[in-house]
């Protein structure tokens, strides 16, 4: 048995066909879901990008703990616990921050690993000098990436055609190997919306047109034009991925992989593209466009799941670990708390009444499935820390600041028994955005665009109780319990 991972970067749901878009050319995307089975009640844990990959190779939730953060020596890495056992791991990637010092400890638990450079602000080709953009309105873009789109002369050239180039080779030279784990991994369709012209053409305006392909992380202040062209080269993007996955189905096919290759199409979020009238992610808020994302499954154990619709509540970040050791004959281990997905590819069976999610010191949310509830912290004075032992940041080490507040403190109850470096974090938390909690509870059922708070007491107080068990289960610290106004249980 042999398992293939293909994950994007920032996929959002509501422009892919299989969700209901009419509109995006991802024909690809469409014949997957006629292969796969189709979750429709998927949802992050931890966010955003690297703690999405904490959890994938822990299967348990860190944003109660700390937010972006390398691996720490007391997490479990299910890449890293495949190796072991003599399921060969392979990641080829280009998503540049895991060499970042915030992104440190990944790669090295799988037994090979391939980087291609170039996306985004990837510190790749030394120019001192940058170049001068075209005229254009984006709101983030970095000098560092005008330097790297000097090298994309080619559809060759593109850090995602790469990407794929290195996953369809090892595919070509293993597919006849047994036991074996492959994750593809591209940054794209993240920001910036970079593609080459044969997908841009698809579907530009008539005239020429300032570039707008990396729009800030803020309220919507462009015009209802500008924001069109920035979901055009959003759409440009997703076309080039689905172009690229396709190339894996065409090699799944010639090679009758199906019979024994599961194949897992997933994101590790979504992406505001003005919706809410919001930009990107990494708000307090999140939207269902950012937190409800894609998820495809094709498991060989049960065919007939193909071009079915799942709708058990699941959360790839922390199941993905589980179910693909179990795949591999291998046990979870007691920390994780993720869950097998077999039981709902057989048979839509749930494998959990509802969950958490987040950002660490953000908002945390529930869902069920249906009610999707946002808890703003009651009490934003309440002194809370970060927990690691591991001393970098997202782009940095430790300060001497940060050393000040440190201390070793006892083991966490699923550290392993390793102390812990506990430090203040005052200076990630965020208080509500207006002064006063506005905890935000909506019906997806007669809601699904989220556009009218629900003022619903009772299910208010079921979600409470729920979210304060699954908070406890995650063990949460107990001043992060008091932060969002859950009594310590004796």
């Amino acid at each position: 048995m042999k398992a293939i991972m293909l994950m994007f970067d920032s996929l959002n749901r509501r422009h892919l066909p299989p969700y209901g878009c009419d509109w995006t050319q991802a024909p690809n995307f469409h014949r997957l879901a006629e292969r796969t089975a189709t979750f429709d009640n998927s949802y992050v844990c931890s966010m955003p990008c690297m703690p999405a990959r904490r959890d994938l190779h822990s299967g348990r939730p860190n944003f109660l703990h700390t937010d972006w953060s390398p691996l720490q020596p007391w997490d479990d890495s299910v890449p890293e616990m495949l190796r072991d056992s003599g399921v060969s791991s392979h990641l080829i990637t280009d998503h540049y921050h895991y060499l970042e010092d915030g992104g440190g400890g990944y790669h090295q638990r799988y037994s090979t690993y391939q980087f291609i450079r170039g996306q985004e602000g990837d510190p790749w080709v030394g120019q001192v000098a940058p170049p001068t953009p075209p005229a254009n309105i984006n709101g983030k873009g970095r000098d560092q990436d005008w330097v790297n789109r000097q090298f994309f002369q080619t559809e060759e050239d593109y850090p995602q055609t790469q990407t794929f180039k290195g996953g369809l080779d090892f595919l070509e030279r293993n597919h006849a190997e047994d036991r074996w784990f492959l994750q593809i991994e591209t940054f794209d369709p993240h920001e910036p919306f970079c593609s080459p012209e044969r997908f841009q053409s698809l579907y530009k305006q008539a005239g020429e047109e300032p570039i707008f392909d990396w729009p800030a992380y803020d309220d919507v202040k462009e015009t209802p034009e500008e924001v069109e062209r920035a979901r055009a080269n959003y759409a440009a993007l997703l076309t080039q991925c689905d172009e690229n996955l396709g190339r894996i189905l065409d090699t799944m096919d010639r090679h009758n992989m199906w019979e024994d290759t599961m194949l897992i199409v997933c994101t590790d979020h979504g992406f505001l593209l003005g919706e809410h009238n919001r930009w990107a992610k990494n708000l307090p808020t999140m939207w269902n466009e950012i937190a409800h994302t894609p998820f495809f499954v094709w498991d060989p154990r049960f065919p007939d799941a193909a071009g079915e619709r799942r709708e058990a509540l699941v959360q790839p970040a922390i199941d993905l670990g589980p179910t693909l050791l179990t795949f591999f004959d291998l046990e979870a281990t007691p920390d994780m708390t993720g869950g097998d997905l077999a039981p709902v590819m057989e048979k839509d069976q749930s494998i959990r009444e509802d969950a958490i999610f987040g950002y660490f010191g953000m908002p945390v949310h529930y869902t069920d499935g249906r009610y999707v509830y946002m808890r703003e912290p009651v009490d934003s004075e309440q002194s809370c820390h970060l927990y690691s032992s591991v001393p970098s940041n997202f782009r940095s080490r430790w300060s001497p600041n940060d050393w000040e507040t440190a201390e070793l403190v006892e083991p966490l109850p699923f550290s392993k028994g390793y102390p812990v470096l506990r430090r203040d974090a005052k200076k990630r938390l965020k208080a509500p955005e207006n002064g006063e909690p506005n905890h935000r509870l909506f019906d997806l059922e007669s809601d699904p665009f989220q556009a009218d708070p629900l003022q619903s007491p009772s299910v208010e107080e079921h979600i409470l109780d729920r979210m304060k068990i699954l908070m406890e289960e995650a063990h949460a610290p107990e001043e992060i319990m008091k932060r969002y106004g859950f009594a310590i249980t004796s």
